[in-house]
């Protein structure tokens, strides 16, 4: 089975031969090694008796740990299948398997992040698996993932940046769309669902007529209730629907600095144990050097700014033809009543500092109460 299409949340994993009771085989070669050496790996998916030791020559299957929806398998079997191609000889050695792990943000669909303790939800008991020593990494959508990641664990791999903007996708109530003004099909007083405060406080910003209802899930779920009419209009990553192939869902494509997209958003990366050199130098790779350096930026931005899980904060980086990198950065209240935005420009290698000083000066020029929990 190909990755370069979708793949649907019921099909199997066989395309990396995950099998629960295969040989584990050393991550160097390829090889196997007799089972009774690595004693309990037949079970994977039972819980570890104690962490995973520091620099051990890591058993195969490499255990993967991943979020449960389609997007999600979709990012996972695609970063497995980069891997597989930079290190044919895994294929052979039935070298991965999938742990899909429910998380605190996937359980709780009734309730905004910023109720119930922001995107790290999102990586919470991926996090606990990855140290307890149950799963060896984890693939995650970057924009999900803190900026301060716990004590042991380290992105150890981002992978190419998929389309990074935002879309507008209308209900039936709304029409024709002036190329001049993206929001011109909404009409007056219409509901908008989404859950993203940054997403919310831009559009309002724009349209203070408009009416935000709460809309949460997966990519299928949001389109289902748009649908349904929960909503006259909802607004989608981009990158989400190129992924799942429904692209054509999109009525308009917001431009990034007319609706700047989260730190991160269209990447992938992968988190690993600080203390795996192994697995580092394996992904590294597939590393790709231009989403690291966008993705520095921008959660250097994000970690400037420091604000509660109730601060609309919008990041996006870009590397010009002339090897600088330009980063927008935007703070918000979630009515839009007010709006900062700001961009700079320097030498990529300078990702982080550039990030940090945009987020400093953004922060200094905004009310401090916007930035209290």
């Amino acid at each position: 089975m190909s990755l370069a299409h979708p793949v649907p949340p019921s099909a199997a994993a066989g395309a990396f031969a995950h099998s629960r009771v295969a040989a584990p085989a050393d991550i160097r070669t390829g090889g196997a090694v007799p089972a009774t050496a690595h004693p309990g790996h037949a079970a994977p998916a039972a819980r570890s008796s104690g962490p995973v030791k520091p620099h051990a020559r890591r058993p195969l299957p490499l255990r993967v740990g991943t979020r449960g929806s389609p997007l999600a398998l979709w990012q996972t079997r695609t970063f497995l299948d980069l891997l597989l191609r930079f290190c044919p000889v895994l294929r052979n050695a039935k070298a991965f398997e999938e742990h899909i792990i429910t998380t605190s943000g996937d359980r709780i669909q009734d309730k905004r992040l910023a109720d119930i303790g922001g995107k790290g939800l999102f990586a919470k008991e991926i996090h606990e698996a990855l140290l307890d020593g149950r799963i060896d990494f984890a693939v995650h959508s970057l924009k999900d993932l803190e900026t301060e990641l716990p004590p042991g664990i380290v992105l150890a791999c981002t992978l190419k940046r998929e389309d990074a903007r935002d879309t507008l996708i209308l209900g039936p109530s709304c029409h024709a769309v002036d190329p001049a003004d993206p929001y011109s099909a909404i009409p007056a007083g219409a509901r908008i669902g989404t859950a993203s405060l940054r997403r919310q406080a831009q559009l309002l910003h724009a349209r203070p007529d408009l009416r935000v209802e709460m809309i949460r899930g997966n990519v299928g779920s949001r389109l289902s209730k748009l649908a349904a009419g929960e909503a006259d209009a909802t607004l989608l990553a981009l990158a989400g629907l190129k992924r799942l192939g429904l692209e054509e869902r999109a009525s308009v494509v917001l431009d990034a600095e007319a609706m700047v997209p989260a730190a991160g958003q269209g990447i992938v990366g992968i988190t690993v144990r600080a203390a795996d050199g192994e697995l580092h130098e394996l992904l590294s790779g597939i590393e790709d050097r231009a989403a690291r350096a966008v993705s520095r930026a921008e959660r250097s931005l994000l970690a400037a700014l420091d604000g509660s899980c109730r601060t609309p904060i919008g990041g996006h980086a870009r590397l010009l033809p002339n090897g600088e990198l330009h980063l927008t950065g935007l703070v918000a209240r979630p009515d839009g009543s007010f709006l900062l935005k700001r961009s700079i420009h320097g030498a990529a290698a300078d990702a982080e500092r550039l990030g940090r000083e945009l987020g400093d000066g953004l922060r200094a020029d905004s009310p401090a109460d916007i930035f209290i929990s």
